[in-house]
């Protein structure tokens, strides 16, 4: 069912602003909302080394990431409504650069970790409000499929990029320092764009008639889709933390075991561009959703009995059950018609999630240690496919989340 209240905001927003400006607005924020999260990682111990960094609090700067998307994504829908949507995005990305490109200057362990808190802060607040103001604005099959691609091409660039140019310069410094120069670019679009809507917000209204009231929690499908979002979201942490360790313990060198963790992420970039078209287009996703825990019980399964001997097929699994995160992504907007309701349930979706992406991975690594293997851990995994596929197949049908408030 095609959403008829983005009609009246796709011909004002689209007039106003322009739909170049919308489209290069989209494609930088998406890019720019991962690579400072996932970019530590491959340079974590000459961070450590260069720092004089604790294990211990390494290991707690690895957790950040969920910690702060789950704790500021519930307070950004909030901010948003007090400063405009644009406005938050805008003044997230401008936090975000800053604390990316001061946390290099530092040689102190506390101040980065504060100055990376406040740039994982930053892209918190465009996590939960990018999807309320694509919403908002129009075009939102075309801007969704930019920006969950946008997404997953970041994290991907920011786990493969950082390395090498710390290498080539000879310091960590630099391999994490850009991505803050990258993050200035999206500034003064953003800027842009909010001064704009400033200066004509007649220009800019949403015409969507009055917002329901009723509380997003009450929704069966705002819960399902937290359950499918936070799901997911804990496979793919523990998946870009732990998984070319599993395959390194199973014999496999290093660099195969990172060509492995990158053919799982490539799928996702494939899933990022069809599934919001997928979703516009189909009746229901329940094919879908079942294919996404079948692919995930059976990429688990295979590194449980058989993990090196065609590694390749196990990665592609999972990588396939990983379309479920940029579907879920899409589904936020398409399973609600107004954009406040639009960004309700990003603010009650996504810190959920990533409160789970950052307790798997730790859960996963004390239940390595406690028992100095992986059989467990793999089938624990494995056995969340069934809760993924239930809250998946509840929000296969077109239902919409304002009819249920």
């Amino acid at each position: 069912m095609p959403d008829a209240d983005a009609r009246p905001t796709r011909s004002s927003r689209s007039s106003a602003v322009g739909y170049g400006v919308l489209l290069a607005a989209v494609v930088l924020v998406s890019i720019n909302l991962r690579p400072g999260a996932s970019s530590p990682g491959p340079v974590l111990q000459e961070v450590r080394d260069g720092l004089g960094m604790s294990a211990g609090v390494a290991g707690a700067m690895t957790g950040l990431p969920g910690l702060c998307f789950g704790l500021v994504g519930a307070l950004a829908v909030g901010f948003a409504r007090r400063v405009g949507m644009t406005a938050a995005v805008a003044t997230g990305l401008a936090a975000a650069a800053a604390g990316l490109l001061l946390r290099v200057t530092t040689d102190s362990v506390p101040l980065f970790l504060l100055l990376t808190v406040l740039a994982l802060a930053g892209m918190a607040v465009g996590n939960v409000v990018v999807p309320a103001w694509i919403k908002a604005h129009g075009h939102t099959v075309v801007l969704m499929t930019v920006y969950g691609t946008g997404l997953v091409v970041g994290g991907t660039l920011g786990s493969l990029a950082t390395a090498p140019v710390s290498e080539a310069s000879g310091s960590w410094r630099a391999g994490l320092g850009m991505w803050g120069l990258l993050l200035l670019l999206a500034v003064p679009v953003w800027g842009w764009v909010a001064w704009r809507e400033h200066r004509s917000p007649s220009e800019h209204s949403v015409s969507s008639g009055p917002a329901p009231t009723g509380r997003i929690a009450h929704s069966p499908t705002a819960v399902a889709l937290t359950v499918l979002f936070g799901v997911q979201s804990m496979h793919a942490y523990v998946q870009f933390g732990w998984l070319p360790q599993i395959y390194r313990d199973a014999g496999i060198s290093a660099s195969s075991a990172g060509a492995l963790q990158a053919l799982l992420s490539s799928v996702g970039i494939v899933g990022a561009l069809v599934m919001p078209t997928v979703i516009a287009r189909s009746r229901g996703l329940h094919a879908w959703m079942v294919t996404f825990g079948v692919m995930l019980a059976l990429g688990y399964t295979g590194l449980l009995v058989a993990p090196a001997t065609v590694p390749w097929l196990w990665a592609l699994m999972l990588g396939l059950s990983g379309l479920a995160f940029p579907t879920a992504i899409a589904l936020i907007t398409a399973r609600t018609r107004h954009p406040s309701v639009t960004a309700q349930l990003s603010g009650f979706v996504q810190p959920v999630g990533y409160a789970l992406a950052a307790i798997g991975p730790f859960l996963v690594g004390l239940l390595h240690d406690a028992t100095g293997g992986w059989s467990l851990v793999i089938v624990l995994l494995a056995l969340t496919s069934v809760p993924l596929t239930l809250a998946g197949l509840r929000v296969a049908s077109p239902t919409y989340v304002d009819d249920e408030i």
